[in-house]
């Protein structure tokens, strides 16, 4: 006869129980929610509540030790689990405190819980992994000179951490990063007050907490030798900059820009959406800027003062400023409705230089127009960007999603009017702070500001293969194909 202690027989049950799972059910396949240009992105069953990642860095070549717990909500009865993740190791994952079997397909990572999960009840996942910085250049960690940062636009973050890897599953982030002695850890939100920046022995853990919900595409960590600048922008907004230490007092003039840029874009839209905003300038190269959640990640060589003018860099910063209201407070519902995060931050890019003197709006948008349908046939128009080919990974960030669909915000301005466009604008944002919209909400709330039905008017600027013509520029005619 053999003894067990009770905690060993549970186990033995578990263990027993996952097997018999594993016997009746089909091997394990990746899903997605069914995106159209990302169709095994995102995972149907369950909604994220929110994440909390805990990272040790070492160096910017060494994968880092790291815990993900995720809290969700089912939604539908759940033998399997799918989370998205890749370009990392397993070690263990539990469901509701049980152990869990876990496998990978495709770039998925399939959990088989002990016991079924029922619908809409709590659903409490860790996963204990490592992840891996040494990229294959498609987005996730982006080595810097001194450290790491993050870029997971569109597809990515499922390469940093375990995660329903959509923007139409936000979810609200902690952040608890070990990193050695005389680096800087700076991450989305705000430090969390009770938790201060803990040393043990050579290393430090910093911790940070967003106060809205985020996309994964839109989460931020940055570590590196680094000084943190703040600074104060409208109604007392706390300020939060990130830059090489080394160049602190170099970048300061190109800092203090930033207050002066929100004020800008609050008299157009309304109040900025977040608890704090601030610029990461990182010795990287990643050949764009991106909007990470109240910290905007920028390289630094756009600062160098070689090739770029200054109206030009800041009409690129206010560029990403603006995603902070539309894509990264107003999250598309689809990747298909890129064009209302582009489209908008490219519109006050535009309007930012067209105020300065240096580029008119009115040029910018004309000249868009005579490339318009060049752009459609090459991706797609604006609202329906074309598929990857079968095999080939998706090439979303075209200039029929920028230039192309800033045009179509132009055309509304020129059919509605600049004042009831303005509404539209500003009700947008604050409809949806904080949530998910795609191209038919906006369609139906233009349509509401301009007391009529706009779609017969939009539909073919969102979605056909040339370009109407343009209200009240008849001049306007000739297009280039």
């Amino acid at each position: 006869m053999q003894l067990t202690s009770p905690r060993l027989r549970a186990s033995l049950l578990a263990a027993a129980s996952l097997t018999l799972v594993a016997a009746v059910l089909p091997p394990p396949k990746a899903l997605g929610i069914g995106d159209p240009l990302f169709p095994e992105l995102g995972n149907p069953g369950y909604d994220v509540l929110s994440y909390d990642l805990s990272l040790t860095y070492k160096d910017n070549l060494t994968p880092l030790d790291a815990v993900t717990v995720i809290d969700a909500r089912t939604l539908r009865p759940l033998e399997r689990i799918n989370l998205d993740f890749t370009h990392g190791k397993v070690a263990s994952v539990e469901v509701n405190g049980e152990p869990a079997r876990f496998e990978s397909a495709g770039e998925d990572l399939v959990l088989t819980p002990a016991q079924p999960v029922t619908a809409h009840v709590p659903l409490h996942i860790t996963v204990r992994h490592t992840s891996d910085p040494r990229g294959r250049g498609d987005g996730g960690w982006v080595p810097t000179d001194d450290g790491l940062a993050m870029a997971n636009q569109a597809d990515a973050a499922h390469r940093v951490f375990p995660c329903n890897d959509h923007p139409a599953d936000k979810a609200y982030f902690t952040f608890r990063v070990t990193a050695p002695e005389g680096l800087t850890v700076v991450a989305n939100g705000v430090p969390v007050p009770a938790l201060p920046a803990l040393r043990t022995g050579p290393s430090t853990t910093w911790t940070y907490k967003t106060l809205h919900p985020m996309a994964t595409e839109l989460a931020q960590v940055s570590v590196g030798r680094s000084a943190v600048v703040h600074d104060t922008g409208p109604h007392g907004l706390p300020l939060r900059h990130v830059v090489p230490a080394a160049d602190r007092q170099r970048l300061d003039p190109w800092l203090k820009k930033t207050a002066g840029h929100i004020a800008w874009m609050e008299e157009r839209v309304g109040r900025y959406p977040f608890e704090n905003y601030g610029v990461l300038i990182a010795r990287a190269t990643t050949g764009f800027e991106l909007e990470t959640q109240t910290l905007s990640l920028f390289e630094h060589s756009l600062f160098s003062g070689e090739g770029y003018p200054e109206w030009y860099v800041e009409a690129v910063m206010v560029h990403e400023l603006a995603h902070q209201w539309f894509g990264d407070s107003v999250t598309p519902r689809t990747w298909s409705d890129l064009w209302l995060n582009e489209g908008h931050a490219t519109w006050y890019e535009a309007l930012y230089a067209d105020g300065l003197g240096k580029y008119s709006l009115e040029r910018r948008m004309r000249e868009a127009y005579q490339r318009s349908d060049q752009w459609r046939a090459a991706g797609g128009p604006p609202a329906a960007p074309k598929p990857a080919a079968p095999g080939e990974k998706i090439g979303l960030f075209r200039p029929v999603v920028y230039d192309g669909a800033a045009l179509i915000l132009y055309a509304l301005r020129q059919e509605i009017g600049a004042p009831a466009f303005d509404r539209v604008e500003r009700r947008w944002v604050e409809q949806n702070r904080d949530g998910v919209a795609g191209t038919a909400d906006f369609v139906r709330l233009a349509s509401q500001e301009a007391g009529r039905d706009l779609e017969p008017f939009l539909k073919p600027w969102l979605y056909g293969k040339t370009t109407p013509p343009m209200p009240g520029h008849p001049e306007w005619g000739g297009k280039s194909v």
